[in-house]
């Protein structure tokens, strides 16, 4: 009787055993200040095949929100849960005097946050990561320390893209590459995107034996300034760009009506006035256009390159048999970037940047507002800000193919719902607020499982602060506070509340701020509730007008 019992207890464990090996894979690749509109499925003109396939097999999320910069969304991508509980309640570099030592605030990914590879590793995963951590410097602070088994990364949040020269004055030649928690010497040739995407099919095909699914995590640091691209690139996009900053961003929002992404009637975001400190393309003269238009070649050239790695990632996925069960994730982490560099990264001694060397090594350039515009377009803004063109990201869903769907997906999602999202399609129970016995933060995102199958989902709410500037979506309401973004330190000017219709209004063009005051006030309410519930320290402002 007993050894009838032990059979039939084994004979229900066994199909969860095999059940268990056929877990999918799960890939995710975030591309590093990439603007809503640089991919040619999303109605750019850069060459991006490998992408627009992936889009076109699966998902394209055209209503995705990151954080306005890049470790604010790393941190709510590892933990599930908001940035300010997670320790990047602002940017780690940018921590002010008022708000060190408050919870939220540490500058690294905190341990009262839980680590999706943590959580994954502890369910089966084998897990790896290369790329760009910006999550923390210390040692105890690494991707070794937070679940990633195999791990090649950047701690630092930017870089130069080949190898530094040793002993450089320039900030962005100073910075720290660990492999598995220990100091690594990077070869001869090293370009980032190439270099990463060697070392994660190195880390997978070791891992192939190993009868575990995998958790990779393929953070580039491209198109991230300064822009520099491998040599056989450099001249791909000569001339493309010489029409100028307008005739770019018309042609990309009339691509994107023509694809559906866009309705006809869609208002898009204005560019910003023109200034002796911003012209326009007409204002500037012959040479400075040839710089400007350089300036773009190159960009082009880095997603032109990044897209050739994504490829390669995916190659491999399907020659090796992996591709129909593995999730495929690709995103940006923020708006494109329009800040001005050398305001905290100035040029050493040995910087290059006359026109014949952008883009090789020793340039130090960033391709400026303007061009921001156009990869933000038709949205208003970028990184740095709480407007649409600085949260929302492009984003490309594959499912394993026994889930499998395509199209466009409008439905709103965000980057903390990633974690909990890897957690349901793994099978594996959400961790509440503890992890092997430590107190955690419990996460807070939703899994977008059932989305992305396509059953739909509830209307949002969600909201986000970054250097004073602040949003609450509720619906298709948003409350916006934008604070304009200085140096650190900076007293903030007063912060003026808008109200906009995202379902008639992505753009932002219209307020509705003076037709709906008990909306506004109720918005502002709830903002006020959401900012104490997660801690934010906002920079003080002049006033609220």
């Amino acid at each position: 009787m007993r050894f009838s019992l032990l059979l039939a207890a084994l004979a229900c464990l066994a199909p969860l055993h095999a059940g268990a090996a056929e877990r999918p894979n799960i890939l995710l690749i975030v591309a590093d200040d990439l603007g809503y509109s640089d991919l040619g499925a999303f109605g750019g003109e850069i060459a991006t095949p490998n992408l627009d396939r992936l889009a076109e097999s699966g998902l394209q999320l055209t209503n995705m929100y990151a954080a306005p910069t890049c470790s604010p969304t790393r941190a709510m991508l590892m933990s599930g849960t908001d940035n300010h509980l997670a320790g990047l309640g602002t940017m780690g570099e940018a921590i002010q005097p008022f708000q060190r030592g408050k919870p939220g605030y540490e500058g690294y990914l905190n341990q009262q946050a839980h680590s999706i590879a943590e959580l994954l590793q502890g369910g089966g995963y084998r897990t790896s990561m290369v790329g760009k951590w910006h999550l923390g410097l210390a040692p105890e602070q690494g991707p070794d320390r937070r679940g990633f088994e195999q791990s090649f990364t950047l701690l630092e949040g930017g870089a130069v893209h080949f190898k530094p020269t040793a002993g450089a004055a320039t900030k962005l030649e100073q910075v720290t590459y660990r492999e598995n928690g220990r100091p690594v010497e990077l070869p001869a040739d090293f370009y980032s995107t190439d270099f990463y995407t060697d070392r994660l099919i190195g880390y997978l095909k070791a891992g192939e034996g190993s009868g575990k699914p995998f958790f990779a995590y393929a953070a580039y640091t491209s198109p991230h300034w300064p822009l520099q691209a491998p040599e056989a690139y450099l001249d791909k996009y000569r001339g493309r760009y010489d029409g100028g900053y307008d005739a770019i961003r018309q042609g990309r929002i009339e691509r994107m009506k023509t694809m559906g992404l866009l309705p006809a009637d869609f208002q898009s975001a204005a560019p910003l006035p023109a200034s002796p400190q911003l012209p326009d393309w007409d204002h500037l003269n012959a040479a400075q256009k040839r710089v400007e238009a350089r300036k773009m070649e190159i960009y082009a050239a880095m997603v032109d390159n990044l897209d050739h790695n994504v490829g390669r990632l995916l190659d491999y996925l399907r020659e090796s048999g992996q591709l129909d069960n593995t999730l495929v994730v690709f995103i940006s982490d923020n708006g494109a970037a329009g800040e001005r560099h050398e305001q905290f990264y100035p040029a050493g001694p040995d910087t290059d940047n006359s026109l014949a060397n952008l883009g090789r090594r020793g340039s130090q350039i960033d391709y400026g507002l303007r061009w921001a515009e156009v990869s933000a377009a038709p949205l208003r803004l970028f990184k740095g800000s709480t407007a649409e063109g600085g949260i929302s990201v492009p984003a490309i869903v594959l499912l394993p193919a026994s889930l499998r769907r395509q199209g466009l997906e409008r439905s709103v999602a965000r980057v903390d719902e990633l974690a909990p999202t890897f957690l349901a399609l793994a099978g594996l129970p959400d961790p509440g607020d503890s992890w092997k016995d430590q107190p955690k933060h419990p996460i807070t995102g939703r899994s977008m499982l059932a989305m992305l199958e396509g059953q739909g989902r509830p209307e949002p709410v969600m909201a986000g602060e970054l250097f004073g500037s602040r949003y609450y979506r509720e619906g298709n309401l948003k409350l916006l506070g934008l604070v304009p973004w200085g140096k650190p330190g900076d007293v903030p000017p007063p912060l003026r509340w808008q109200l906009f219709d995202l379902s008639r209004d992505r753009g932002e063009q219209r307020d509705l701020a003076a037709e709906q005051p008990a909306t506004l006030e109720r918005l502002k309410g709830a903002w006020l509730d959401y900012a104490r519930r997660v801690g934010v320290v906002a920079p003080p402002v002049a006033g609220v007008q």
